[in-house]
């Protein structure tokens, strides 16, 4: 059977998205979370849909799983753009997943999940770090495409000792890697444990066996990296902005002083 995880948007509205599906289907609210069920094809899917905009269905294929998250649009805020074409500006991962043995402990191998029951928490607590990851990815290609656009400038003022931007580009610069800077950071919290696991702690190392799985902790620190390098970028865009401000007033000095000259020799030379 088939697990998918998807990022559609920055953040669902979950009340008033549960307060519709509900009306459709059997739904549960959990903190930051809900499940919900539905038969299909005379077998049981299981979607679970995640404050911070992802979503992850049990049981569905791809094409069943989009065609469920469209109705969640209207909840979404800040969607990202080309999830109905699958280009993967959103991010979206997949595995698929047995039931075993009861006696055997749940496991994860080669994108496979065995699970030793149908427990729907013991599927959220997978979930949410299903979710984290795709969440994860989002701010991964994020700062990657920030880095492909910007990586010209260092090298730049290495080989020709100054950015070949005018004031006003260094300023828009700037302010486009401070909003992506600020926007990550901003968020960040949703790859900590999950508070639900304060409620359901018997499930809680289910989260931490796909969270191992999945790399986040190590992704996380990367990611922070990845961030203090671009502070840095941040700091050297500020430092020539105050070069080139500097430098100028300096032109501008002796500019006057040139004038003053010429105006002292041509009143010497009338007198």
């Amino acid at each position: 059977m088939e697990c998918f995880g998807f990022c559609t948007a920055s953040t669902y509205s979950l009340k008033p998205l549960f307060e519709m599906l509900r009306t459709k289907y059997k739904a549960t609210l959990y903190r930051d979370v809900i499940h919900v069920e539905w038969s299909y094809n005379d077998k049981i899917v299981d979607f679970f849909f995640i404050s911070f905009g992802a979503a992850v269905s049990w049981g569905a294929d791809r094409e069943t799983s989009f065609k469920f998250i469209q109705q969640i649009k209207p909840f979404e805020s800040q969607p990202y753009e080309g999830f109905e074409s699958d280009e993967h500006i959103y991010r979206s991962d997949e595995f698929t997943y047995i039931y075993a043995n009861e006696n055997q402990p749940p496991k994860i191998v080669d994108d496979e999940i065995c699970l030793p029951d149908h427990d729907s928490l013991s599927k959220l607590a997978i979930s949410y770090a299903i979710g984290q990851s795709v969440k994860l990815e989002t701010f991964e290609t994020s700062i990657q495409r920030t880095f492909n656009s910007t990586k010209h400038l260092p090298e730049d003022l290495a080989k020709k000792g100054k950015i070949f931007l005018s004031r006003r580009e260094i300023r828009k610069k700037t302010g486009q890697l401070f909003i992506e800077r600020s926007s990550i950071n901003l968020h960040l919290d949703v790859l900590d444990t999950p508070e639900i696991f304060w409620e359901f702690p018997e499930v809680e190392h289910l989260h931490k066996m796909a969270s191992v799985y999945l790399d986040i902790d190590a992704r996380v620190e990367i990611l922070n990296q990845r961030l203090d390098v671009l502070h840095e970028l941040l700091e050297m865009l500020g430092n020539e902005l105050n070069h080139q401000h500097s430098s100028r007033l300096e032109w501008t000095v002796i500019l006057l002083i040139v004038i003053e000259v010429v105006l002292t020799l041509v009143d010497i030379m009338k007198k």
